[in-house]
This record gives structure tokens, C-alpha cells and sequence, in this order.
């Protein structure tokens, strides 16, 4: 399974239910990636879309511990990581994208394999972040893209993998 999240210079990942920045590149690395897959989202970071609504052309599933929660049309939802698992058996693991948010990034972070990080060099006010993959000995970079300029922001697109 694949994670895919852009982040700071200290693995910020948003404030106040929104993205940091929005860098176009970013987000057409995003749709490269994820157009005909299956991503895994919370409910907030559902919300956080346009109209609250799914994105286009990808399966989309909510994992959420509100039973109550109403989901619009589109969207798969589950209640634990047990019906998460369930659903998820039912694709490739290469065409699954944890998209997050916070929470759900911590929970699934041991299920994934491969992250697809934009690393961004600026240190934003952020309220969410994504655990450092730097500090941690499993994960390894295997892939840099070159350096990345959007008006004053430098960034990178890094692909890190999980050492078995």
C-alpha cells in the first residue's frame, strides 16, 4: 500500500483542516498517482474537498468512527481498520493511497510500503503533522526528483520505501 502527502521542512501537514500550501505541481503529482486508484481518507480530510465531495475518477474510501456520519454519494465508508482491511483486500495493494489526514496517516503508516512525499522547504504554522520517515529506520529514500522552485518555495518530490 502507498501513502502519498506533501509536508514542511518539519513534516507539518496542515492547519486547520487545509492544506498548507498549494503548489500546482503538487497537485498534478497527486492526480498522476491517484487518478484510477483506490485512496483512504478520514472524514475530515473528505470534508476539506470541494462541496465535501469525493474526488473523481478514484474510489474513494472514508474511514471514520462516526456511525452517524452520512457519506455524499461515492464515497465507500467504513467504521474500523477490521471493514478497512475488508474493503482494501478487494484491490491491489500497488493501487492503494493513504491521502490522510493526520490520524489516519499515524494509524495506517505500518501498512504501507512505498511514500510518495513532496518535501517542501519552508516551515509553515501547522496544526497536523506526518510522522518524520527520517527518523525512522525502516523507511529509505529511493527516489529524488531534481529541485522544484514555485514562486519562493523550493521542494521536492521524494519516494521513500520501506526496507524489509
Amino acid at each position: 500500500m502507498n501513502l502519498i502527502v506533501a509536508v514542511d521542512k518539519n513534516w507539518a501537514i496542515g492547519l486547520d483542516n487545509k492544506l498548507l500550501v498549494s503548489i500546482p505541481d503538487d497537485m498534478k503529482y497527486f492526480r498522476q498517482h491517484t487518478v484510477g486508484k483506490v485512496i483512504v481518507m478520514g472524514r475530515k480530510t473528505l470534508e476539506s474537498f470541494p462541496g465535501g465531495q469525493p474526488l473523481k475518477q478514484r474510489t474513494n474510501i472514508v474511514l471514520t468512527q462516526d456511525k452517524s456520519y452520512k457519506a455524499p454519494e461515492g464515497v465507500v465508508l467504513v467504521h474500523s481498520l477490521d471493514e478497512l482491511d475488508e474493503e482494501i483486500s478487494k484491490y491491489p495493494s500497488e493501487d492503494i493511497y493513504v491521502i490522510g489526514g493526520e490520524s489516519i496517516y499515524k494509524q495506517l503508516l505500518d501498512k504501507c510500503d512505498v511514500a510518495h512525499i513532496t518535501k517542501i522547504y519552508y516551515e509553515y504554522l501547522a496544526d497536523a503533522h506526518f510522522p518524520n520517515l527520517d527518523d525512522m529506520d525502516e523507511w529509505k529514500i529511493t527516489a529524488t526528483s531534481e529541485e522544484h522552485t514555485y514562486f519562493n518555495l523550493e521542494y521536492e518530490f521524494l519516494k521513500y520505501e520501506r526496507i524489509k
